[in-house]
């Protein structure tokens, strides 16, 4: 998965995620600074930006997995842009059942991510899982585990922003190996 992604495609969402990027201080506790990517999504020429240079990191996927809630977001749009169809990893509760389940845990506790059981039959197709945030790579982790019990074959992972003193992707690489890419549009 994932050309290279060019330098103009790049330049325009890095552009766009320094401009509207917002600062939280001592959120969701304190000494925590959260970086909040939604002024970047609603600002047009910044979604544009930021859905352009991630589709090309999502080249040769089959589906495109958007985690729970702002993944849908960026999966759709990539999807869309791509020509192939997206799957919506829930945060748990959210689907009638019957679902596929995996429990994973957070840096404030612990969460489970699901999809349906039936209805998608994914079969060693190809996935790109995408969200917001690399932090410490759990919630990523735990969706390309659903992914792959659910039949996928993932073949990397795009994100907008990796929190780098956080280890995420270290985590990622020796839960997953290295040959699951994780491409990311900017460290914060």
């Amino acid at each position: 998965m994932g050309a290279v992604v060019t330098s103009a495609a790049l330049d325009r969402a890095r552009s766009a995620i320094t401009a509207h990027t917002r600062r939280v201080d001592d959120f969701p506790v304190p000494g925590v600074c959260f970086k909040d990517l939604t002024p970047v999504l609603a600002d047009p020429e910044g979604l544009d930006a930021v859905i352009a240079a991630m589709a090309e990191m999502c080249v040769g996927a089959d589906y495109i997995a958007g985690i729970d809630a702002r993944g849908f977001l960026l999966g759709g749009a990539i999807a869309r842009e791509l020509g192939i169809g997206v799957l919506a990893v829930r945060k748990g509760g959210k689907l009638p059942p019957p679902v596929i389940s995996v429990d994973y845990q957070l840096e404030y506790g612990s969460a489970r991510l699901e999809m349906p059981a039936s209805g998608i039959a994914l079969n060693g197709r190809r996935v790109a899982v995408v969200d917001d945030v690399l932090a410490t790579g759990g919630t990523l982790r735990a969706a390309a585990d659903l992914l792959t019990v659910a039949g996928a074959r993932v073949c990397g992972m795009a994100v907008i922003m990796e929190l780098v003193g956080l280890g995420g992707r270290e985590r990622l690489a020796a839960g997953l190996g290295e040959t699951i890419v994780v491409h990311t549009l900017c460290a914060g």
